[in-house]
């Protein structure tokens, strides 16, 4: 495919994605009631806070937050050809941390730990507008997302530096976005029988998300078993499981 012809279907994907997010925020109870949350919550979300990317392919749907790093040591401010220098994204303002070179944030993360600058999220919610299949799939990335935001304003949680934190936030948005339903698990071909097959929907795709965090990887499993008990209970700001009678 030619370059003219890959931006054409950039477009176009764009243009479906953005339609079904402005179909969510006009039309979804579920939606609807999650921002109305952060709004009484005091947290309303930003003009372009929720947004359709190219994601460049990569096995995403969606996700929340832009890595920020922010330099502590203006001396550390040279690095090698292969990084970015510290603070620098201008190369990577329009795209989602995934499509990003791994070992880029890799050494993002070494910064922090050698002192030289400070890691932290820009609270922003991006759908992978390549991947998405149709409004529903649509809907249910973005309850998963928010329930992100909820959490990030309920608690003033610290996702990139508290691995228990990660791990309940990937446990609530995995219960009650619906992605753990027998549907979206039968399309995946992981559905392998019905009784207790949500909570380890739940526990499987929490452990892969937390895993993608550097300070988290080498005990993902560890930390989602340790949380999954008390945040799995945890429904807010549903007074019940809005998935369950």
């Amino acid at each position: 495919m030619d370059t003219t012809s890959q931006e054409t279907e950039k477009a176009a994907y764009k243009k479906t994605c953005d339609g079904y997010i402005e179909q969510g925020l006009q039309n979804n109870p579920t939606i609807q009631f999650l921002i109305q949350n952060l709004v009484d919550m005091g947290c309303p979300p930003p003009a372009g806070f929720m947004r359709c990317l190219d994601c460049e392919g990569k096995p995403v749907s969606g996700g929340f937050g832009m890595l920020q790093e922010e330099s502590v040591d203006k001396s550390s401010l040279s690095s090698s050809s292969s990084s970015l220098k510290v603070g620098d994204r201008s190369n990577f303002r329009d795209k989602p941390d995934c499509t990003r070179p791994r070992q880029d944030i890799l050494d993002q993360f070494q910064r922090e730990k050698e002192g030289k600058s400070k890691l932290s999220l820009r609270p922003e919610i991006y759908i992978c507008q390549e991947h998405v299949a149709g409004p529903q799939h649509a809907n249910t990335i973005l309850a998963h997302e928010l329930i992100h935001a909820i959490d990030m304003c309920r608690t003033k949680m610290d996702p990139l530096h508290n691995c228990m934190h990660l791990a309940c936030t990937e446990i609530r948005a995995e219960n009650l976005s619906g992605e753990c339903n027998m549907s979206w698990e039968f399309m995946r071909g992981k559905l392998d029988g019905w009784l207790g097959h949500g909570q380890e929907c739940v526990r499987r795709r929490a452990i892969d998300s937390v895993r993608a965090n550097p300070n988290c990887t080498k005990n993902a499993s560890a930390y989602v078993d340790a949380a999954m008990e008390r945040c799995y209970k945890d429904t807010f700001p549903f007074e019940r499981h809005p998935n369950q009678a």
